[in-house]
């Protein structure tokens, strides 16, 4: 291994005798990992300046294979830097392709959890809050991590980190049962074992099922075979680890079997970040990522989240300004979901009190009794009696009489009949 200009590097590997040992401007110092999709290098520049190399395998002689794996690197480098390793740049037209992005200094999560235990109390929280972050930005750019697990999370210094998002939907990987299964099945959502299209719910399970690992130990569908562990992901429900009540059901609705069942990242970032006051109202997606980085970043992840008084809603606030009830424990929850309130009438439909009506019906009574079209109409027609009097008699007395009893009778049939009818569609 060529000799380092930074400080070493915990679980830095020497080179293998048939490593490259540069990668452009790079000179590859040790293996950092490596698995079904290549070899993951440390790399430094003349200036000590260091990266991550991934020299991939794929071949890319094809012309339409190379612009579609260009094409998914240049929209990974468009992925915000949101508890995230930015990809830095792609070389496709040497022998060996390969990425370079950020290199975060740290364990990875697999490691933590393997060698100090799984995480507990406010770094779990933390963890998710970082995680789930990183998947909000890697969505909102268009790309699919595809390959989110244990080995994908790094705890740097500033907060975990996701890595490697993008690289395996640039492949073309589909990690069918043929494919792939290298440690990683545990972590797949069901609708991969079909060969369904891949989305951003494929993610959001497993972040659910890393966080559950991280909290247990081990993956909540299992570790052994490959064939058991597939059963068990489409048909089995997850076996989970104690966690605090809020997170224990935001990992079971993200591990639903119907991808329509979950919700996305940013949901999930949103339910976190209100759990601990950060959240009280609606965000833009970029303060809500900028809360959610910050959130993961704090310095003292072991010390106690800051205590916040929750937010008082004002009079006359809207029932979206109104903080959620206590999530109710999994094994006491109610049969109904508790996402949905429960209303005992319409909500268009204002409640009313007693003498309403009555005061109603009046009101409706006085303005018939004046209402414009409806003396114009007595008139009218008072007046066509008038001159039909005048006409049979040739006087004007009687036809005046005539006159003014059609007006009489008409007005007040018209009044009876129109508040009839105003009652009746009150009722109706």
């Amino acid at each position: 291994m060529s000799e380092l200009a930074g400080p070493p590097v915990p679980g830095l590997a020497k080179l293998w005798t048939h490593d490259p040992v540069t990668a452009g401007p790079y000179r590859l110092v040790g293996r950092l990992g490596a698995g079904g999709q290549g070899v993951v290098y440390l790399g430094e520049d003349d200036a000590g300046d260091r990266v991550a190399v991934k020299m991939v395998n794929v071949d890319l002689s094809d012309p339409r294979a190379r612009s579609q794996f260009v094409k998914e690197i240049a929209a990974a480098r468009r992925v915000a830097p949101f508890c995230t390793a930015q990809v830095l740049f792609a070389e496709v037209d040497g022998e060996r392709p390969y990425v370079v992005s950020e290199f975060i200094e740290g364990l990875t999560l697999h490691r933590h959890v393997r060698e100090r235990g799984p995480v507990t109390g406010n770094a779990l929280h933390r963890l998710a809050v970082g995680t789930v972050t990183a998947l909000a930005a890697i969505h909102s750019a268009g790309v699919v991590h595809c390959d989110l697990k244990p080995d994908n999370v790094v705890l740097g210094q500033d907060g975990p980190r996701v890595i490697d998002f993008g690289i395996a939907r640039a492949l073309g990987n589909t990690e069918t049962a043929s494919s792939r299964v290298m440690g990683t099945t545990a972590y797949m959502a069901p609708e991969r074992f079909r060969n369904d299209a891949i989305g951003p719910q494929c993610d959001v399970f497993a972040w659910a099922a890393t966080i559950a690992f991280a909290a247990g130990g081990r993956p909540p569908f299992g570790s052994d075979s490959l064939f058991a562990v597939m059963h068990r992901v489409l048909h089995d429900p997850p076996d989970l680890p104690a966690m605090p009540p809020v997170l224990d059901e935001l990992i079971r609705e993200c591990l639903a079997k119907d991808p329509a069942d979950r919700p996305t990242a940013e949901r999930v970032l949103v339910r976190l970040l209100r759990q601990d006051g950060r959240v009280t109202e609606p965000l833009r997606r970029e303060s809500l990522l900028e809360v959610g980085n910050e959130t993961a970043g704090a310095p003292t992840p072991d010390q106690p989240l800051p205590q916040i008084t929750p937010t008082t809603p004002p009079p006359g606030a809207t029932q979206s300004q109104v903080p959620a009830r206590p999530t109710v424990p999994t094994q006491a929850r109610p049969a109904q979901p508790a996402h949905l309130p429960v209303q005992t009438q319409p909500a268009h439909l204002p409640a009313t009190e007693p003498g309403v009506r009555a005061e109603e019906g009046g009101a409706s009574l006085r303005s018939e009794a004046f209402d414009a079209w409806g003396i114009s109409t007595a008139l009218f027609l008072g007046s066509v009696g008038a001159a039909a009097g005048y006409v049979a008699s040739s006087a004007v007395g009687p036809a005046a009489a005539v006159g003014a009893v059609a007006f009489v009778v008409v007005y007040l049939v018209r009044l009876l009949v129109a508040t009839a009818l105003g009652r009746r569609s009150d009722r109706g």
